[in-house]
């Protein structure tokens, strides 16, 4: 029997962060982890009588002596399949709840790395008539042929089906039989062909009512025939050019309805791929739009990487939408806000998501335009102002990047949005001034309800501190990949009662950190990082030195962020003057729910000053699943994989390290010993025999026992990169290969 994640994690396929039980607030989060880790606690209890011990040998209580009530609550925790083809068959009364309806009504398999063809064939047997709900989202693996057993599902409202090898006459066949279906999710890829779906596939998808799609060749797919559509998500994944190097085109195939139907629709959302393509495609997409503003239209978003520029069909659509709609969530690519007054004219009703992510928006303008000079935004709870260098000053005109910020801009955006649950504040330099209480620290202590946040590094800097501190202090490290220069390394103690003690009581990042004690997700990122591989370009050889400000935080910031014991995601990234890494012990220490950890960039550029303390923090870090490191010169040897095995739930590893080298035997060792682990991407300065011989073998020797293993082992610098990366699976290179800010990157509960 399964047991239940505890404080690993929430119930099984349950995204972190989650509200699952729609409670809000801290005392409704607290009340739900105490739920939860009691029923761990009896679940544990129960297990052991069920396997065979008598109760006075377990010292526990029998599971069957607990109310339907608690153990459906228990089970809830248990993967579907789990449930349904193993415990099931315990005993009578496990059989009969296993098949309760609160536990058949939704199958999540996105993230079930252990399931397999045969295994969703005997589920849909057992239980196909009771689902109501199934995502399949990301499971690759699975062979196209799975999509068949779909058809058992006769009541199915919502389908995800994104990630999966669906053809279209696969698709028409399922689709024919599900009446009921109101939600899909699906892939467009090359040689999809809509005029091969039959007339009964059109008719149900006539009753769709939420489509999310994503493209990887120009097509509308299935958009035209979705009659009823109220909910639109377009992620737009297509390259410049084919395998072949061929150019390829952003006109759709001849024959494609252009007509998609949009008069229903509530919520429009697009996210663009970098490409000259991507942008093509979504013209087409607006072009209907800005003939006719859906009158029903609150949520409009488009997510555009690079310059997008504006054009008169999307002038019209926006002056459109100032005149007729009211919006509750907005994003817009930077150049159609730029310059421009729209923001002025637009009408907002409750609005709970706003993305002014690398627009020049000033902060004068952001609270005049968007909060109306301090109006209550209480409903909003995401915001999303990466890259905005200007947004905490009052104009942008003569202002340098650099200058200090406006303390009552930010203080004013804090107090109307005292809502705010996700808030990101990377990529700018944010720098406070020397004025008592106005930290930017000090002014975001007061959002007690963040989830998430993610800040330049620069931005924490205790000013005062700072100020005190001699330019040539010994913990400044030059950022070059030249001549190392020898630096008197300062001792930090390990001990987390004793580094507070020796940090500065009034550390404004010490204090923030223990304001925001059920943060779950904390990027501190460097204002000018750049990830060593960005999306379909070659890998970067160079990078920008890290703001001046940034040099004073070290060790004892790290050191810090222990204090967040609910900790799910932590993201650091161009931290300059970490001598010894020390901090993140205590992060092992104190972060037991840690599940995703992203180290880029710490200390000196031309050592891993950090490798010892790595170590030992991996060493308790049971409940990691993701683990991402970017480091030049990183060595990946026995040592470290030696540690990382500790790592008992580690699903996925990426390493990216210009230079940085690996022991093939200690590789395979691991492997072998952390048996949930499939994904395994490593970019190194290896050489390229030496990186395919290492795959191959991974590969054949446990690819049969791992369905889902993703392999990908290859040289950083290699040309063929951007060919490597482009079949590595989305689910995968989105969510942990490539480097990003993940904070409000989308609106919360965009999709189930």
């Amino acid at each position: 029997m399964a047991a239940p994640e505890g404080p690993c994690g929430g119930r099984a396929g349950e995204e972190p962060g989650r509200d699952a039980a729609g409670l809000s607030g801290t005392r409704g989060r607290w009340r739900r982890w105490r739920q939860d880790r009691a029923a761990a606690a009896m679940f544990r209890c129960g297990e052991e009588v069920v396997s065979g011990e008598s109760e006075e040998e377990s010292n526990g209580v029998n599971l069957m002596e607990f109310s339907d009530e608690i153990l459906l609550h228990i089970l809830s925790y248990v993967p579907c399949t789990d449930l349904v083809l193993n415990v099931r068959r315990t005993c009578r009364k496990l059989a009969m709840l296993c098949l309760d309806k609160s536990l058949t009504h939704t199958v999540l398999l996105q993230k079930d790395y252990k399931v397999n063809k045969d295994k969703v064939k005997q589920l849909m047997r057992d239980i196909g008539k009771e689902i109501y709900q199934l995502n399949m989202a990301g499971c690759y693996w699975l062979p196209s042929s799975t999509i068949d057993h779909v058809t058992r599902c006769k009541n199915l409202v919502k389908l995800n089906l994104c990630g999966c090898h669906v053809t279209s006459l696969r698709l028409s066949k399922m689709l024919s039989t599900l009446q009921h279906l109101r939600s899909l999710a699906i892939d467009v890829n090359p040689g999809f062909d809509a005029s091969q779906l039959s007339s009964e596939c059109k008719a149900t998808l006539s009753r769709v009512s939420e489509l999310k799609q994503t493209l990887y060749t120009p097509s509308y797919g299935v958009v035209p025939c979705c009659t009823s559509l109220e909910k639109l998500l377009l992620y737009f994944e297509i390259l410049d050019r084919s395998r072949e190097g061929f150019m390829l085109s952003g006109q759709l195939m001849v024959g494609e309805s252009n007509v998609p139907h949009y008069q229903n629709l509530r919520v429009f959302y697009a996210r663009l791929a970098p490409g000259y393509v991507n942008q093509e495609v979504v013209r087409l997409y607006l072009a209907v739009l800005s003939d006719r503003t859906p009158e029903n239209l609150h949520a409009f978003l488009i997510s555009a990487p690079g310059s997008f520029a504006e054009t008169g069909a999307t002038k019209n659509l926006l002056d459109s939408m100032a005149r007729n709609v009211r919006l509750d969530a907005l994003q817009l690519p930077k150049a159609w806000i730029n310059g421009s007054g729209l923001l002025q004219h637009l009408k907002f009703n409750n609005p709970f998501y706003f993305s002014f992510s690398r627009c020049t928006l000033s902060g004068g303008h952001l609270i005049q335009r968007v909060i109306n000079g301090g109006k209550d935004l209480k409903s909003l709870t995401s915001l999303n102002l990466s890259g905005c260098v200007h947004c905490l000053a009052p104009e942008s005109l003569f202002r340098k990047a650099e200058d200090d910020i406006d303390s009552s801009i930010l203080e004013s955006l804090v107090v109307s949005c005292c809502n705010l649950r996700h808030l990101n504040l990377s990529a700018a330099h944010h720098h406070s001034s020397e004025s008592i209480g106005n930290h930017l620290c000090q002014l975001l202590s007061r959002l007690k309800h963040l989830l998430s946040l993610a800040l330049p590094v620069c931005s924490i800097t205790d000013v005062a501190a700072n100020v005190e501190k001699p330019p040539t202090a010994p913990n400044f490290v030059p950022q070059t990949f030249g001549r190392k220069v020898r630096i008197g390394i300062q001792t930090y103690p390990r001990n987390l009662a004793d580094q507070a003690n020796q940090k500065i009581e009034s550390s404004v990042f010490w204090a923030l950190m223990g304001s925001l004690r059920f943060l779950e997700t904390l990027e501190i990122i460097g204002s000018s990082f750049s990830s060593a591989m960005p999306r379909n370009e070659p890998a970067i050889r160079n990078s920008l030195p890290p703001c001046v400000r940034a040099q004073s935080v070290g060790d004892s910031e790290v050191a810090a962020i222990s204090q967040l014991t609910y900790l799910q995601s932590l993201t650091l990234a161009q931290l300059p003057s970490i001598l010894t890494g020390s901090g993140l012990v205590n992060i092992g220490l104190q972060c037991q729910h840690l599940r995703t950890l992203s180290l880029a960039n710490l200390g000196m550029m031309g050592k891993v000053v950090y490798m010892s303390a790595l170590m030992d923090m991996l060493k308790h870090c049971k409940c990691l699943r993701d683990l991402r490191l970017e480091q030049p010169y990183f060595c990946a040897g026995a040592q470290f994989f030696q540690a990382l095995s500790h790592c008992s739930s580690l699903q996925r590893l990426c390493i990216v390290s210009r230079s940085g080298t690996l022991q093939s035997d200690a590789v395979m060792s691991f492997m072998a010993n952390c048996l949930e682990v499939i994904m395994c991407h490593m970019f190194m300065g290896e050489s390229l025999t030496v990186c395919k011989n290492l795959q191959q073998s991974i590969v054949r020797s446990f690819q049969a026992d791992r369905p889902a293993l993703n392999v990908v082992i290859f040289p950083l610098l290699h040309e063929d990169l951007t060919e490597v990366i482009r079949d590595v699976p989305m689910r995968h290179l989105d969510e942990i290969t490539l480097f990003k800010s993940r904070v409000a990157e989308e609106p919360p509960n965009l999709w189930w």
